[in-house]
């Protein structure tokens, strides 16, 4: 089994991580193209492209300048990136068994960089998957990634002996990979919660759902995805009767 999650746009740059152990981001050739296309924009370029405000267009302008190969200054991923889904995975608490398997099962799907490890070092940045960034490949980053990342979880369930893809990504982030070319099936988890009288997906709750389900597998060492079905974090429960082979549906009703 391997778990796909997206990125987040905040980044912790100040907490110390809980690990030395690091390695290096597979696809820094195709990261520095990218660096490349985007030290072409201007603050106010960039803005409009992302849609970021003054501050952070100035920002991200000057990452961009200073974005090196060199990984040697930069952040585990898992240390570095700081939403809804890291808050629910919390890895700095995880035990060195349960990053480990984090690091052999778990893979994060980024704009720059295409796919990381947890312990990829990484640099400051921001690059949403959805971006429309016109390279040489392509009017988007979809066309830039093309099937680099499809290929790399094919080889990646071919070292870990997986048999399954567990989809935790936003939709952004999954259409980087192409599910018709992947060696092994997908399996999508959605997590629904109760509110003003019925289930919806509500999605700050769903992002940090995603990232409990993989601490879960985490903190137990899953390899069955079938397992996964018994996942209760936070009162979450797997409801049968509304999931199907390829979507498992988790709901849970909180006090009103």
């Amino acid at each position: 089994m391997l778990i796909v999650l997206s990125p987040a746009k905040s980044l912790d740059l100040e907490t110390p991580p809980t690990t030395k152990l690091h390695t290096e981001p597979s696809f820094l050739d195709h990261s520095e193209q990218l660096i490349h296309r985007l030290r072409e924009f201007s603050p106010a370029e960039l803005g409009e492209l992302m849609d970021l405000s003054d501050n952070l267009s100035a920002l991200n302008v000057a990452r961009y300048a200073t974005w090196t190969k060199d990984t040697r200054e930069g952040r585990q991923a898992v240390m570095t990136f700081n939403g809804d889904v890291y808050d629910g995975l919390d890895a700095r608490s995880l035990q060195p068994r349960q990053l480990d398997y984090a690091q052999s099962r778990i893979r994060i799907l980024s704009g720059l960089y295409g796919m990381l490890r947890p312990l990829d070092l990484i640099h400051p940045h921001r690059l949403e998957m959805g971006t429309r960034l016109s390279t040489p490949r392509g009017k988007s980053l979809y066309d830039f990634w093309g099937e680099t990342i499809t290929q790399a979880l094919n080889r990646q369930a071919t070292e870990q002996g997986a048999d399954t893809l567990v989809n935790l990504a936003s939709e952004e982030y999954f259409k980087s990979v192409k599910p018709k070319l992947l060696d092994v099936p997908v399996i999508t988890p959605l997590f629904e919660d109760w509110k003003n009288g019925k289930y919806k997906i509500i999605s700050f709750y769903a992002k940090r759902a995603r990232g409990l389900m993989a601490r879960y597998a985490a903190v137990k060492g899953i390899t069955d995805p079938q397992k996964l079905k018994k996942f209760d974090l936070d009162g979450y429960s797997y409801v049968p009767d509304a999931s199907s082979d390829k979507t498992w549906l988790f709901r849970r009703k909180l006090a009103e």
